[in-house]
């Protein structure tokens, strides 16, 4: 993996505070940023430093890892009173692992680069927090050959499939198309899960049967005994799946591209936000089929 290097990250929710601790675990040095004063003790606890603002965060590390849940939060928390901009420099490097708009990446990496020179990774991520757990993430990378390969001295600890995507903003491209495969995917699975039940089929053993199979797929192999137990406990949020596929959307109808499966999926994400189960995880999805 490499020599150990000092990383702050900032967000530390749900795949932040996976990420940090992952950071942690293989020997790096760890500065911690949240509003969330909870979460900065509980990382306290595992051995991480604590900054009081991105800003202080950012003097305190060479590379800067950014998981926040949208494109205006990600432009304050660089941007803003307190930002990380304030600390940013030439010999230092943001990348930002949050799932945003590819544009609104673009417009911030050229302005943090034309402001101080820092560079700026877009490295959106597939595998969720317990794939960041275990270094185990697939990583898509947006930005210059260079600052992807410099990024590395964080990304290897991280990452079993890190790859370069193209410029700016190819990260985050590429992350729309991850979200859409995986959010039919997972509606699929639970619909096949439902299926088995109906007809009585013990279906938590239907990823052992498939496996191997053209219906086989690390979302059956991960969520299928999930759904079948109904077993809630957090790896990700339907809100946030809602807020990728609203993107897709939003690019979509820009290309005037049809995407019908999509735009379905999508419509069962907004059902299910609006039925209160935004915050659970994806494993949820299995409520649709009990009103709720």
């Amino acid at each position: 993996m490499g020599s150990h290097v000092n990383v702050s990250v900032v967000g530390i929710g749900i795949m932040g505070s996976a990420i940090a601790g992952r950071l942690l675990e293989v020997g790096h040095q760890v500065t911690v940023f949240d509003i969330d004063r909870k979460r900065l003790d509980a990382m306290s606890a595992l051995g991480a430093s604590t900054a009081g603002s991105p800003a202080e965060a950012a003097d305190a590390a060479d590379y800067i890892i950014t998981s926040l849940n949208t494109a205006a939060i990600v432009r304050s928390a660089v941007f803003g009173p307190g930002g990380i901009a304030e600390s940013a420099s030439g010999d230092k490097m943001l990348i930002d692992m949050s799932s945003i708009d590819p544009a609104a990446t673009r417009e911030m990496a050229r302005e943090l680069e034309a402001t101080s020179g820092m560079a700026w990774v877009d490295a959106p991520l597939s595998g969720g927090a317990p794939k960041a757990k275990l270094g185990q993430l697939t990583v898509m990378a947006g930005g210059s050959a260079e600052n992807v390969g410099r990024a590395r001295a964080v990304m290897d600890s991280l990452c079993a499939n890190y790859s370069h995507m193209g410029p700016s903003g190819a990260g985050q491209t590429t992350k729309l198309v991850n979200q859409v495969l995986c959010a039919l995917g997972f509606q699929a699975v639970a619909e096949a899960v439902r299926i088995a039940e109906a007809g009585g089929v013990d279906a938590a053993r239907i990823p052992a049967a498939l496996a191997g199979g053209r219906a086989d797929s690390s979302i059956l192999q991960e969520f299928g005994p999930k759904m079948a137990a109904r077993d809630y406990s957090p790896t990700g949020r339907i809100d946030n799946m809602l807020k990728d596929l609203e993107a897709v959307q939003s690019f979509a109808m820009g290309e005037r591209l049809p995407l019908p499966l999509t735009g379905a999926v999508t419509e069962l994400h907004r059902l299910f936000v609006a039925a209160g189960i935004g915050p659970e995880d994806t494993a949820a999805m299995m409520k649709q089929f009990e009103g709720f």
